[in-house]
């Protein structure tokens, strides 16, 4: 195991991010609003904005953005081949180095799939 997912997103809920959110409260909370207001389901589902938001984790590299929305995903219902297609994407928009960050988030997912 490269690294246990739900550990660290706990571990960065529980510390650094409730310590950005007491020291910028304004900000965080409508960095909130806004996460709410992409989220919510319009002319695409939840699912799918998790989907989406899991492949753009992955091409920017972002270790904290796999974890969150892949444990997000898994809580929606997203199937492992649904993870594996949105993972292909993010490997053709970014490259070597998303097909790296794509095994990162495989293993996100199927942790949290498992602890459902």
């Amino acid at each position: 195991m490269f690294k246990n997912w739900a550990e660290f997103t706990q571990n960065l809920s529980s510390g650094p991010l409730k310590e950005l959110r007491a020291a910028t409260p304004e900000v965080m909370k409508n960095f909130s609003a806004m996460s709410q207001a992409a989220l919510k389901t319009e002319a695409l589902d939840t699912k799918t904005k998790e989907l989406i938001a899991l492949a753009i984790g992955v091409a920017i590299r972002c270790d904290d953005c796999i974890g969150f929305h892949a444990k997000a995903a898994a809580k929606l219902g997203a199937t492992r081949d649904e993870i594996a297609e949105t993972l292909g994407l993010a490997i053709y928009m970014g490259a070597g180095p998303s097909a790296m960050y794509a095994s990162h988030a495989m293993e996100a997912f199927d942790q949290f799939k498992a602890g459902e």
